[in-house]
């Protein structure tokens, strides 16, 4: 690390964000397991910093600054997983996205079998914020539970409830729709802690059979068919930006990836 970068760099977990390789959540995994170098050398330590004359790299593989922030849009299928590689070698999202798109890395996760909403981007800032938990951006989503829950199990999800890691945060539930023997319920939460939604429903005893995310804040799923990917509008883009307390017209704010890029790739 150079003098500079020890007084005016900035971190590397942020450096690797903005730099569009990951979130700042998972760059820090990597720093931690020494893939990440800097000039050359090894780095362990998350508060090492970084300029812009720093040689990063990544798995050996070197990263540079200043790509285009890119926005994507994924209805995602079940049966894929929530990452860009997979070593058990299930499918990932990856395959759905067309192969000359730049790297972009999913915001959050959805479990294998969850379908809706995925949004993948580049811009680090932007995905550090939406996943905070100060930020309180709400996670939309509709699921078909077992049985009927009554209003008194829909008390206990808008009150929080008692979980392995702890007390959820209050949660909005409402009834969709009504079935012989099953019921799907609309619920909004504000944190991102693993298979959420389905350990609340689970804790009502009413378990999930089916979940697809619909919404993330501002941002919709619409009528976008399963499986395909679309780029994110500039007021879409904007609106994520303004959710989170981020100037839409900062340098973040960019042009949306070109439509005949987000064809899905073909399966051979």
């Amino acid at each position: 690390m150079t003098a500079e970068a020890k007084t005016t760099g900035i971190r590397l977990q942020k450096w690797l964000a903005d730099a569009g390789v990951c979130s700042r959540r998972a760059a820090e995994t990597l720093i931690r397991q020494g893939r990440v170098t800097l000039n050359g050398r090894s780095v362990t330590e998350l508060g090492t910093r970084a300029t812009a004359r720093d040689r990063i790299a990544v798995d050996g593989k070197p990263v540079t600054r200043g790509r285009e922030p890119l926005y994507v849009l994924l209805h995602k299928p079940a049966g894929v997983v929530t990452t860009l590689h997979d070593p058990e070698g299930r499918p990932t999202v990856r395959a759905l996205l067309p192969r000359a798109l730049p790297r972009v890395f999913p915001v959050g996760r959805l479990d294998v079998q969850s379908t809706g909403l995925l949004l993948l981007t580049n811009d680090g800032e932007l995905a550090a914020r939406l996943l905070h938990p100060r930020h309180h951006v709400p996670r939309t989503y509709r699921v078909k539970v077992r049985g009927r829950p009554d209003e008194r199990a829909l008390a206990r999800l808008r009150r929080g409830v008692r979980l392995a890691d702890g007390r959820s945060a209050p949660a909005a539930a409402t009834v969709e729709k009504e079935l012989p023997t099953k019921t799907w319920l609309r619920i909004v939460v504000h944190e991102g802690r693993t298979h959420l939604v389905r350990r609340l429903c689970d804790a009502i005893g009413h378990g999930a059979e089916k979940l697809q995310r619909v919404a993330l804040g501002p941002l919709t799923l619409g009528r976008l068919e399963l499986g395909a990917a679309r780029p994110l509008t500039s007021a879409e883009v904007a609106a994520l930006r303004r959710a989170v307390g981020l100037t839409p017209g900062s340098r973040h704010e960019t042009r949306a990836i070109p439509t005949h890029a987000t064809k899905r790739r073909r399966r051979r």
